[in-house]
C-alpha cells in the first residue's frame, strides 16, 4: 500500500504529457489486421479480404477501428506510466479497460499527432486506477480522428489518500462509459474463432514488445504457465467478430468501443464472442472455449445497423 506522504496530487494533476507522433503505412494496417486474426479461417474471406488486400480494385485497404489503440504505444516505452507524484511498482500494472471513440474512418496510412492527458485517477485502497486519454489528430489536416482512454490498475499503489475521503479525480462525464450488464437471453449472434499458437508473436509486430507475451521465463515470473496474448489483441478479435457478424464486414459502421479485460488468453486457445443487440449498441462478451471462462466484456456502438440484419 502506498505511503500517503509520497503522493502529491498537485504534481500529478498539473503534469503535462508531451505530444507524440505516430506514423504508419498501409503495410502496418495489414500486419495489425492479420495480428487480430483477419482471414485466419479463410484467406478469401469475403468480409475480411478488404482488410489485407485491394480487393476488386479498391484503392486502399480498410482499417479496423481498434488499430487506433496503437497510436498511444509511445506512452509506455519502458512498460511504465509516467505518473509524477506517485510511487508504484510498474511490474504490478494491469491493463483494465479500453474505451475508443471513432470520429471518422481511419486512413490506410498517415501521420498522427497525439495529445495525451490524465483523464482520471482514483484511490481504491489496495490499488490505484489511472485513466490516460489520447486524442489523435491527422497531422496534415489537423482533423480529430479518434480518442482512446486506457485504464490501468496499479496493484499495491492505493491507500495514498491524505483524508478520510478516498482521492478521486475525473474530467469526463460519469455516464460516458456505463457498466455493461450481460443479458441472460440467448445471444443474437455467436462467433467462434481460433487464435494461433504464434498469435502473440505476430501481434507484437504492431509495436507492443512487452516480453510477457513472448518470453517463457518472464511469463513464469508473472505467474503464467507460458506467454499470454495481449489484451488489445483479444479486443481486436472480439470487435472484428462484431464487424463480421453485425456490420456485414464494414468497419466504418463502428462509432464507440468499450472493453473490460477480465482474464488472460493463451495463444492457441479458441475465442467465442457472444453478441446481443440493444438498438444500435452491441453488448458482447468473449470466452475462452477450452476453459469456459469469460475473458472480455463490453459494448460497441454503431452509427447504423446493416440493412440485411
Amino acid at each position: 500500500m502506498a505511503d500517503s506522504s509520497e503522493f502529491n496530487a498537485e504534481l500529478l494533476l498539473s503534469h503535462k504529457y508531451p505530444e507524440t507522433i505516430y506514423t504508419y503505412t498501409e503495410r502496418d494496417a495489414v500486419i495489425y489486421a492479420l495480428g487480430v486474426g483477419a482471414c485466419g479461417r479463410s484467406a478469401v474471406d469475403v468480409d475480411e479480404l478488404k482488410l489485407v488486400y485491394h480487393e476488386n480494385g479498391q484503392q486502399f485497404v480498410k482499417v479496423l477501428p481498434t488499430f487506433s489503440a496503437l497510436f498511444s504505444l509511445k506512452l509506455m516505452p519502458t512498460g511504465a506510466l509516467d505518473l509524477p507524484g506517485l510511487e508504484y511498482d510498474p511490474r504490478l500494472l494491469l491493463h483494465g479497460q479500453q474505451y475508443i471513440e471513432i470520429y471518422k474512418p481511419l486512413p490506410s496510412n498517415g501521420s498522427i499527432r497525439n495529445e495525451v492527458s490524465l483523464a482520471g485517477f482514483h484511490d481504491k485502497g489496495k490499488a490505484a486506477i489511472a485513466e490516460i486519454e489520447t486524442r489523435s489528430y491527422e497531422k496534415e489536416s489537423g482533423e480529430l480522428l479518434c480518442m482512446n482512454r486506457m485504464t490501468a490498475f496499479l496493484r499495491g499503489a492505493g491507500g495514498f489518500s491524505k483524508s478520510s475521503q478516498p482521492f478521486s479525480y475525473s474530467n469526463y462525464p460519469k455516464n460516458q462509459v456505463p457498466a455493461v450488464k450481460i443479458p441472460k437471453t440467448q445471444p443474437f449472434k455467436v462467433f467462434e474463432d481460433s487464435t494461433q499458437p504464434s498469435q502473440a508473436l505476430l501481434y507484437r509486430l504492431s509495436g507492443d514488445y512487452n516480453p510477457l507475451h513472448s518470453d517463457p521465463m518472464v511469463a513464469k515470473v508473472a505467474g503464467f504457465s507460458r506467454p499470454i496474448l495481449h489484451g488489445l489483441c483479444t479486443l481486436g478479435f472480439a470487435v472484428r467478430a462484431i464487424i463480421k457478424c453485425i456490420c456485414r464486414g464494414d468497419p466504418d459502421m463502428v462509432k464507440n468501443i468499450s472493453g473490460r479485460f477480465l482474464l488472460h488468453v493463451y495463444p492457441g486457445e479458441a475465442l467465442i464472442t457472444e453478441m446481443w443487440l440493444d438498438g444500435t449498441r452491441v453488448i458482447y462478451q468473449a470466452k475462452v472455449k477450452e476453459r469456459n471462462r469469460t475473458v472480455l466484456s463490453g459494448f460497441v456502438d454503431l452509427n447504423r445497423l446493416a440493412s440485411s440484419l
